[in-house]
């Protein structure tokens, strides 16, 4: 079995999301001996945002040799989150949703053909054989029925975008509320972390 590791956050060892994506993949390790994991940090290499040079070059057009490298390392990407059984993403919440970092990879892994296509009757997702796992972390409460539920552009955008893809085996590991004082924080790693005791792939 194999297992995508995806963090995004910029927030290096501080980073809760890490802190649960990690907690996550060692707890599916110690399940599933067999487990193969590659990893994936988009803060320490950082995948280029998606530009017209990047469509052109789908299309044929030529590029430059930074651009060549920029695409290979996209297209890496993809072949990882294709090969993948199970994606582990550490997804914080930034400015009510998901970093750039991470929106950069969805761009390059939100390919027409490889990941869904277009049928009769709409678009197909062509990744419903995958399990993910999200590891959320929010500085606020944007839970359902929060007053700030309606901000919330960070689960639901990527529980849409995944969805898209044809995946609908998505489980959020979520810490709410990180930023409201060191015991909100640490009840929420808690609570999260005791959760991720419960999971299996």
């Amino acid at each position: 079995m194999k297992l995508l590791h995806v963090d995004s956050s910029i927030l290096g060892q501080g980073s809760v999301s890490r802190d649960l994506s990690a907690d996550i993949v060692a707890t599916l390790r110690g399940r599933h001996p067999d487990l193969t994991v590659s990893r994936l940090d988009l803060a320490a290499t950082p995948i280029g945002h998606l530009t017209a040079a990047h469509l052109g070059a789908a299309q044929g057009a030529s590029v430059d040799e930074a651009l060549k490298a920029d695409v290979a390392i996209g297209n890496i990407a993809l072949e990882e989150f294709l090969a993948a059984d199970v994606v582990v993403v550490g997804a914080p919440m930034y400015n009510f949703t998901v970093s750039s970092q991470l929106k950069a990879w969805i761009d390059r892994i939100a390919v027409a053909g490889k990941t869904f296509r277009y049928g009769e009757q709409g678009p197909i997702g062509l990744c419903g054989d995958k399990k993910l796992i999200i590891a959320s972390s929010r500085g606020g409460a944007y839970i359902e029925g929060s007053p700030a539920a309606f901000m919330d552009h960070q689960e639901t955008y990527l529980r849409g975008l995944f969805g898209f893809l044809g995946i609908t085996d998505i489980t959020f590991i979520r810490a709410e509320g990180v930023a409201m004082g060191s015991e909100a924080r640490s009840g929420a790693v808690a609570s999260a972390k005791t959760e991720i005791a419960t999971l299996a792939a």
